[in-house]
């Protein structure tokens, strides 16, 4: 049997203390960072995540529009993990939480994986929904994650490919209107950067004409980025009409099918491709924790520990964290999420030596969004800021905050590369050999069948004549 490498790190030993964290999100991998090398002796960390990368949320529009490839938007846990003596990275999905034996049972590649802990992080995140209307499920496209991203790329580039190839005009005009739903932060990014990719591409496709394409957002409210002051909402609004963008204000969508949206004034708008972005849903684990729960979120106290608890905090989308500048409970927002872990992190160290925690305070600098191609609106420091300014500062911030040097310099790369040069239309499948056999097997199978049915009629022919 093979011997391990002698310069592998050795396991801990019977006697070492575990600090155990759950999900490899933004909040999840800044505690890591924070901790793997201040943690005392005999102190060992380990992160659980059912994905082998963190996904940088906030640019998973660029990747629906082609500026970005979905490898750009994410970050090996491994890179993140400063895998020594003290720290490791276990990718498996987390199955059940026993608070009073202090263990964590998750399925890895190597089947079922207890791990014992002494400090246990809850950061596992949310879900995205899809159960706000019917047929949501079936027929929308949700937009949470990298391969959500990915999908509504190839499903633009699929829906643009058959319209060239269809000559029914009302077809054409149903597959070339792409519906978005919720006009939040997600809504109206990802509907800016559709409609400027849809701009950017149609030189590729020239069959089809610019009235074709449509881009439609639906918000209930009365108005977009309801986050943001109203007059940077404002903004958004006018920049996206601007460019063409069908935004339908206080029309909220009651069905989705898949030939279009209900809307609840019962209008019927059809649609070849509709994308949810209406918020997201409790992870599973928060009811598997077996604390108190408020909404689907964990409640946890001022200082991020969660009560009646001990040795368990919480943060992030997952956790109701109260806000000591203002009282409110912390919106599921990266910013927060950041700024949490940074705290929780101090905390779970000053708890482990016997030192007081600090109650979570903090004041927003404001917030962001991009709305297209150079576009943005912001508010920082209580100063509104429109157009290019907003954009800029956005990729400012957010490249900063993207985990290792070598993804900075990629994403930078990628930034600078756009501004001269069109979208990226590849149409990424990943289809296998298998796949493509077994596709090639059918399509010779009903060939053959086709050619014996011809046959037979030309014999048949003959025997009456």
């Amino acid at each position: 049997m093979p011997s391990a490498p002698t310069d592998a790190p050795a396991l801990p030993g019977p006697d070492a203390r575990h600090v155990v964290i759950v999900g490899g999100g933004f909040a999840g991998t800044t505690v890591a960072r924070r901790l793997q090398h201040r943690l005392p002796p005999g102190w060992h960390l380990t992160l659980v995540s059912e994905e082998s990368y963190t996904t940088f949320n906030p640019m998973l529009a660029e990747t629906v529009g082609g500026s970005l490839f979905p490898e750009h938007v994410v970050a090996p846990l491994r890179e993140v993990v400063d895998s020594g003596a003290r720290a490791r990275f276990v990718m498996g999905r987390v199955t059940a939480i026993d608070l009073s034996a202090r263990t964590i049972s998750c399925n890895t590649l190597a089947g079922r994986l207890e791990l014992r802990f002494d400090q246990l992080v809850c950061a596992f995140g949310a879900r995205a929904r899809s159960d706000y209307m019917p047929g949501m499920a079936e027929h929308a496209l949700p937009f949470k994650t990298a391969g959500d991203a990915l999908e509504i790329r190839n499903e633009v580039l699929r829906r643009l490919g058959r319209i060239e190839l269809e000559t029914d005009a009302v077809l054409r005009e149903r597959l070339g209107r792409f519906v978005v739903i919720g006009g939040g932060f997600s809504g109206v990014e990802v509907a800016g950067e559709l409609v400027d990719c849809l701009a950017g591409i149609r030189h590729y496709y020239p069959r089809i004409q610019a009235s074709e394409l449509k881009v439609s957002l639906l918000q209930g409210m009365d108005r977009l980025l309801p986050e943001l002051p109203p007059a940077l909402g404002d903004a958004a609004l006018r920049s996206l009409r601007r460019r063409g963008v069908d935004v339908r204000l206080g029309q909220a969508a009651v069905e989705v099918s898949a030939d279009g949206v209900k809307l609840a004034s019962g209008e019927a708008i059809p649609s070849g491709c509709t994308i949810c972005a209406l918020g997201t849903r409790a992870n599973a684990l928060v009811q598997a924790a077996g604390v108190r729960v408020d909404r689907g979120r964990i409640v946890t106290a001022p200082d991020l520990s969660v009560p009646e608890a001990p040795g368990v905090w919480a943060l992030g989308d997952c956790a109701a964290v109260p806000n000591a500048h203002d009282g409110q409970v912390c919106p599921q927002t990266a910013q927060f999420a950041v700024r949490q872990a940074r705290l929780l992190a101090d905390n779970l160290l000053a708890a482990i030596a016997g030192r007081p925690t600090q109650v979570f305070d903090y004041r927003s600098r404001g917030m962001m969004a991009t709305i297209g191609h150079r576009k943005g609106v912001a508010e920082v420091w209580g100063l509104p800021l429109t157009g290019l300014p907003a954009w800029l500062l956005w990729r400012a911030y957010y490249l900063t905050q993207m985990p290792t040097l070598r993804r900075k310099a990629r994403i930078l790369g990628e930034w600078t590369w756009g501004l001269f040069f069109r979208p990226d239309i590849t149409h990424l499948r990943f289809e296998r050999s298998a796949q493509l056999a077994r596709a090639d097997a059918r399509a010779a199978g009903n060939e053959g069948d086709a050619g014996r049915r011809t046959q037979e009629r030309r014999d048949a022919q003959a025997r009456t004549v």
